[in-house]
């Protein structure tokens, strides 16, 4: 019986084999290693975050003033500040969301500089300014100490800005101000106001004492103010240019159609000479309507050609400022009533010259002129002037 033959299976290659590197590839080794790191580690550079637009910086919202200023007016001193800026949100502890006011009473003789840490000492918190009024206002901020004027005193104030965590910043500059008692009560504006062409025509009663209950009033004259209807605070400056020793006052820089408001001050002698204004007047709103015609245009002069056929006129201008125009008529009869003569020009003119073109040889022309105002007032007739065409 004969023997088989046995069956050898070749083992199937290995996927993966061990080799042992030779002594010679291990820098090479090294070398690919180091290389494998650096991928690594930029790879985790730029995937391990992502990449985010560079912050913008932080502003910081101004924590103190150095333009704190004020004046006495009647008993009452008003200070005023530039309102800050608001670049923080509110809930941010760099929101300002107060402004407290500090008064320190002083004797004249108390030296003029002093440290923070004494005025901190010794001023009295007055009062504060909500974040409310921070927020609305607009370029200054406004505080009103109301006094109790007995004695002449030296007062020293200061604002500091509280912000959203109660943190207070330094003081403000120091305001000095010697206030005088003995300040004008307001005058008392009348409400009959008269109005003509050129002016609005202004009277007031003079006051009879001053705020400390002293008589007579101290009084060195009037200053009058003047302010849109929509404007909350009369302006700044006085209308007239020194204080007035009349109890009236004529405004002749009015317009017509606007609505102003009115108030007067009494100037009173303050403490060391200079002049203190009282409280305000009454406040009294006019509002001027123009009703007034201007007045009749000088007499024109005609002057006839025959070369060219026509009749120029010439006139002097009218002198009131409002005027913006005139009106030319003419008529062959000089006894036909004036509204039925006919006019000449077909819009308004604005010079205060005109030429006749449509003439006839031989004819008698009369011609008067009227002048027309803004408003649409329509003055009288000028006097009739006339001239042949030869």
């Amino acid at each position: 019986m004969r023997k088989k033959n046995p069956v050898h299976i070749r083992p199937e290659p290995a996927a993966f084999q061990l080799v042992h590197p030779r002594a010679s590839d291990k820098p090479f080794e090294t070398l690919r290693a180091i290389l494998l790191l650096l991928i690594l580690a930029a790879l985790c550079s730029s995937g391990c975050g992502k990449r985010r637009p560079p912050l913008p910086p932080v502003e910081s919202v101004p924590q103190r003033t150095e333009l704190l200023s004020g004046v006495q007016r009647g008993n009452q001193i008003m200070l005023v500040w530039p309102a800050p800026r608001r670049n923080a949100p509110d809930e941010s502890v760099q929101s300002i969301r107060r402004i407290d006011v500090f008064r320190l009473a002083e004797a004249f003789d108390d030296p003029l500089s002093l440290t923070e840490e004494e005025f901190s000492a010794r001023a009295t918190l007055i009062g504060s300014v909500p974040f409310e009024s921070i927020r609305g206002a607009d370029d200054s901020i406004t505080y009103v100490d109301e006094l109790t004027l007995r004695e002449p005193v030296r007062l020293r104030y200061a604002v500091r800005y509280v912000n959203a965590s109660g943190q207070r910043a330094s003081f403000s500059n120091f305001l000095l101000i010697e206030p005088a008692p003995s300040v004008s009560q307001p005058p008392l504006l009348s409400s009959e106001v008269s109005i003509t062409q050129n002016a609005v025509a202004l009277r007031w009663q003079a006051p009879s004492g001053n705020v400390d209950g002293s008589t007579p009033a101290n009084l060195l004259g009037y200053n009058v103010y003047r302010a849109a209807r929509a404007q909350n605070v009369p302006a700044q400056t006085p209308l007239n240019s020194a204080p007035l020793n009349a109890n009236g006052y004529s405004d002749q820089t009015f317009d017509f159609g606007e609505e102003y408001v009115y108030v007067v001050r009494a100037v009173s002698l303050g403490t060391g000479g200079a002049p203190v204004e009282s409280l305000n007047s009454n406040a009294v709103a006019v509002k001027p309507i123009d009703t007034f015609p201007p007045a009749a245009p000088a007499t024109p002069t005609a002057a006839a050609s025959s070369s060219p056929l026509r009749v120029s006129l010439f006139f002097a201008a009218n002198t009131e400022r409002d005027v913006v125009g005139y009106n030319i008529f003419r008529s062959e009869d000089p006894s036909l009533p004036k509204e039925l003569w006919t006019k000449l020009n077909r819009s308004l003119l604005e010079r205060n010259t005109f030429q006749d073109d449509n003439v006839q040889r031989g004819t008698k022309y009369f011609y008067y002129v009227t002048a027309v105002d803004n408003a649409g007032n329509v003055s009288a007739p000028s006097e009739v002037t006339f001239d042949t065409v030869p």
